[in-house]
C-alpha cells in the first residue's frame, strides 16, 4: 500500500468512526439523584444502582447515557414532554402508567414497607395506620397504594418532596411508606432512629417507562433486550448485590417484554 492509499484508508476509517459516533445518540435518563441507594450524589458524583444499571444498558446497546436529575415529582412530566427518554428511579408499573407509557420488563421486584420511629409500639404494620399521619414521596406509587386501602379515609396521608425519613424520626409524622430495599438501607446507613413496621404489604415491580409512540416503543424494545442479556449474564445481579446486598432483580425467574 502506497502512502496515498494509506492516507485515503485512514481518512475513510476516521470518517466511518465519526459517523458511527454521531449515529449513537445518547439516551437521556431522568432520575432524582436523591434516592439512596438507587440514585444519589456523594462527593459531587452521581452514583447508585440505577446509574450502574443504565450505564450497563448503554454499553450493551452501544449508546452513551446522559443523566438528567430533577425532583422526583417532575420526572413523569419530563418524560411526557420529551425532555428525557426514560426514567430510572424505581418507577413502579401500574395500570394508570401503562395506559400512558410502554414499559420494559421489571428489573427490580420489591415491596411497600411501613417505617416508624424507633420504639413506636402503636404501629406494627399497614393495618395499624388508621388514625395516624403517614408520609410518602410526592408522585410516588406509594401514595396510590395507601389510597387504595379500604380504610384509606382514616389515614392522614401527607406528600413530601423529600425528608420523609427525617420527619418520621423527629415525630412530625407517625410513619412513612417506601420500598423495602431503600428503607432497610436508610435505617442501616443514616443513623436515624427508625424501624421497620411489619412485613411489606404489596409487591411492586419496577421497570423503565418510555413514551407510547413509534420512537419510544423502538427504544423500549432495544433496552428490554439489553435487560434480558444483563439478567442472563449475571451483570444485573452483581449490580444489585453491590448496592443492595441482595438480588432483587428477578434474574432467576425468566424475563419478558413489558406491556404495550
Amino acid at each position: 500500500m502506497n502512502a496515498r492509499s494509506g492516507s485515503i484508508l485512514a481518512a475513510w476509517l476516521a470518517a466511518t468512526a465519526a459517523a458511527q459516533a454521531q449515529e449513537a445518540e445518547p439516551i437521556d435518563v431522568g432520575m432524582s439523584g436523591g434516592y439512596v441507594p438507587f440514585t444519589f450524589v456523594e462527593n459531587d458524583v452521581l452514583q447508585g444502582f440505577e446509574v450502574d444499571f443504565m450505564n450497563a444498558v448503554g454499553e450493551e446497546i452501544g449508546r452513551p447515557v446522559n443523566f438528567v436529575t430533577m425532583s422526583f415529582s417532575g420526572l413523569i412530566g419530563a418524560l411526557q414532554s420529551g425532555r428525557i427518554d426514560t426514567v430510572a428511579n424505581q418507577i413502579t408499573v401500574t395500570p394508570e402508567r401503562e395506559a400512558t407509557f410502554v414499559f420494559t420488563q421489571p428489573y427490580v421486584i420489591d415491596g411497600a414497607q411501613v417505617v416508624v420511629r424507633e420504639g413506636n409500639t402503636e404501629i406494627a404494620g399497614v393495618e395499624d395506620l388508621r388514625g395516624h399521619s403517614v408520609a410518602v414521596n410526592l408522585g410516588s406509587n406509594f401514595e396510590q397504594l395507601l389510597r387504595e386501602l379500604p380504610y384509606a379515609s382514616e389515614i392522614d396521608i401527607r406528600t413530601y418532596e423529600s425528608n420523609i425519613e427525617q420527619d418520621t424520626a423527629l415525630g412530625r409524622v407517625d410513619a412513612f411508606v417506601m420500598d423495602r430495599v431503600s428503607t432497610a438501607t436508610v435505617i442501616r446507613d443514616s443513623g436515624l432512629p427508625l424501624q421497620l413496621a411489619g412485613e411489606p404489604f404489596s409487591e411492586i415491580r419496577n421497570a423503565l417507562p418510555f413514551r407510547d409512540d413509534e420512537e419510544g416503543r423502538a427504544l423500549r424494545d432495544e433496552v428490554d433486550a439489553a435487560i434480558t442479556t444483563l439478567k442472563e449474564d449475571g451483570t444485573l445481579r452483581e449490580i444489585s448485590e453491590k448496592w443492595l446486598g441482595l438480588d432483587v432483580t428477578g434474574s432467576g425467574t425468566g424475563s419478558g417484554t413489558g406491556s404495550d
